[in-house]
C-alpha cells in the first residue's frame, strides 16, 4: 500500500506552524484565522530563544558562530534594565507582526529605521529587513525551493534537479507564457519562459528542526516524557497504545534511547484564501513530536511543517512524489545523525521513526495507496469486503459479521437486508503479509 509512506513505515529499509516570516517578499501568507483578532492569535506564540550555554566544541567552527550569535542576541536586553524583551525576541516578535498583516520589506525597514530614531537606547538594533534576517536565519527556520511537474509527475530534484522537462509527460519545466519569445509548444501560440518553474514545492528540512528540540535543556528533557510510563489502565498518550508497545518489541535497539523520536504524519487540502467561490486547494504535511507529553505535543508551537504541496488541484494519489525529500530525512534518521543534548550535555545518534497517520478516509488513501472507494475500500477486511451495487450506489453490508456469534442482530434479517448472516469477521492482514504483496509491485512514481 503506497509508494513512498510504505518505505517510512518499514523501518527496516529506511516552532511556529507557517514560518512564512522567512519567506522572500515576492511570496504571500495568509491569515488562516478567519475570526476573532489577529492579536488573540498573537499572544499564543512564546517568542524566547530557549537554549543553553552549552559547549561550543560540540558544535562545527559554522554551527559554534550562528550559536554564539544567537546567545549573544537570546541574552542581551533589548535596552538597559529590560526584562520584558530581549533583542532576539522583540525581532521574532516584528517578524510575526509582518507575517500576520503580509508587510512589505521596505515599510519593515522603514519601521526600523523609526525605532532605532525614536528610541537610540536600544542596544544595536538592526535598522533594515536584510540586516534583521541575517539574524532570522541562524534560527534555521529556512526552506527549500524544490520545481515539480505541472502534471504531478516528478520533482526536479536529486538526478532530476538539472533537467528541463518532464521525463514521464514531456511537459516543460518552467512557465507557459503567451506571446513571449522563447521555446514554443505544440500550439505554437504560447512559449516556455525559462527561469519561472510552473510549480514550486516548499520543503522545510526535518533535521535541523528535530535538533533544535535538544538545544534546550527542558525540551530535552521533554523528549523523553513518554520512557518507562507504567500505567497500563489509562490511554492518556500513543505511548500507551498496542501500537508503541509492539514497535518497543521489535526494534529495541531504537527503544533503548529515550530520546529516539516516534513523529505522527498529518494531511490534508485547504483553501488558503478563505473564499469559498475559489476553487483552489494546498496541502501541507505537518509532522507532530509524539515524544513530548500529552499537553505539549498538540500545541501549534510543537508542529513541525514540513511541506507544503502546491495547487491548485489535490495531488491526489501522487502526493507520494512531494514526499520523496521528507522520505530521504527519514531515512537518514532512522540510521541516526549526530545531535547535542543540553541536558546531559554530550552528543549522540538522535534516531526517528514515523509512527502514524493522522487523517481522514479520502487523505489515508492517498497516503497508504489503498483506495477507499469501490467494491474493496474497507481498509479493514481488504479484499473479503462485502459489498453489491444497490441502485448505483455500492453498498456494505457485512458489518454484522464482526458481532459475537450469538449475537441477536445476526438472526434479525428483516432489519437489515433479508439475510441471515453467518460469516465470521476476516483476520486482519499483517504487516508481513502486506510487504510481500508489495515485493511484486514496481512502482513508478508519477503518472
Amino acid at each position: 500500500m503506497g509508494g513512498l509512506l510504505r518505505e517510512a513505515f518499514n523501518v527496516d529499509i529506511p516552532r511556529s506552524l507557517f514560518e512564512s516570516h522567512n519567506m522572500h517578499e515576492e511570496e504571500t501568507s495568509y491569515d488562516m484565522h478567519e475570526g476573532g483578532s489577529s492579536y488573540d492569535m498573537h499572544k499564543d506564540f512564546d517568542f524566547r530563544c530557549d537554549v543553553d550555554n552549552v559547549n561550543p566544541s560540540t558544535y562545527s567552527s559554522e554551527e559554534d558562530l550562528k550559536y554564539k550569535r544567537l546567545m549573544e542576541a537570546s541574552y542581551e536586553g533589548l535596552y538597559e534594565g529590560c526584562t520584558t524583551f530581549s533583542k532576539l525576541s522583540f525581532l521574532l516578535h516584528l517578524f510575526h507582526l509582518k507575517s500576520m498583516f503580509h508587510w512589505s520589506a521596505e515599510s519593515f525597514t522603514k519601521l526600523l529605521e523609526l525605532l532605532v530614531d525614536a528610541f537610540p537606547q536600544i542596544n544595536e538594533f538592526p535598522s533594515s529587513y536584510y540586516e534583521g534576517m541575517k539574524i532570522i536565519k541562524d534560527l534555521r527556520l529556512g526552506y527549500e525551493k524544490i520545481d515539480a511537474c505541472q502534471n504531478y509527475c516528478m520533482l526536479y530534484w536529486g538526478k532530476f534537479a538539472e533537467k528541463s522537462e518532464c521525463h514521464v509527460c514531456h511537459t516543460s519545466r518552467w512557465k507557459t507564457v503567451k506571446g513571449k519569445e522563447g521555446h514554443t509548444s505544440e500550439r505554437g501560440k504560447e512559449s516556455c519562459k525559462k527561469g519561472e518553474s510552473a510549480k514550486v514545492l516548499r520543503y522545510f528540512p526535518l533535521i535541523p528542526r528535530l535538533k533544535r528540540f535538544y538545544m534546550s535543556s527542558k525540551t530535552t528533557k521533554d523528549m523523553s516524557w513518554h520512557f518507562g510510563r507504567k500505567d497500563n489502565k489509562v490511554l492518556r498518550h500513543p505511548a500507551d497504545g498496542e501500537a508503541w508497545k509492539f514497535f518497543d518489541e521489535i526494534y529495541q535497539e531504537f527503544v533503548a534511547d529515550p530520546r529516539s523520536v516516534r513523529l505522527g504524519l498529518a494531511s490534508d487540502g485547504f483553501n488558503p484564501y478563505l473564499l469559498m467561490n475559489t476553487n483552489y486547494s494546498i496541502w501541507p504535511v505537518v509532522l507532530i513530536p509524539y515524544n513530548l507529553p500529552p499537553w505539549n505535543c498538540m500545541k501549534p508551537t510543537s508542529f513541525i511543517l514540513s511541506l507544503i504541496v502546491p495547487g491548485k488541484y489535490s495531488p491526489d494519489i501522487d502526493i507520494d512524489v512531494y514526499l520523496q525529500p521528507l522520505i530521504h530525512e527519514l531515512k537518514l534518521l532512522w540510521n541516526g545523525v549526530d545531535t547535542f543534548d543540553a541536558y546531559s550535555g554530550e552528543n549522540f545518534k538522535m534516531r526517528a521513526a514515523l509512527h502514524s497517520p493522522i487523517n481522514d478516509f479520502p487523505a489515508y488513501a492517498m497516503l497508504s495507496g489503498w483506495s477507499t472507494r469501490g467494491y474493496k475500500a474497507c481498509p479493514s477486511c481488504a479484499h473479503s469486503t462485502d459489498s453489491y451495487n444497490f441502485g448505483g450506489k455500492i453498498c456494505y453490508p457485512g458489518h454484522r459479521k464482526w458481532l459475537p456469534l450469538d449475537h441477536t442482530y445476526r438472526s434479525q434479517a428483516h432489519l437489515f437486508d433479508r439475510t441471515v448472516e453467518y460469516d465470521v469477521a476476516p483476520v486482519p492482514i499483517s504487516g508481513k503479509d502486506i510487504l510481500k504483496k508489495q515485493e511484486r509491485i514496481k512502482y513508478v512514481y508519477g503518472k
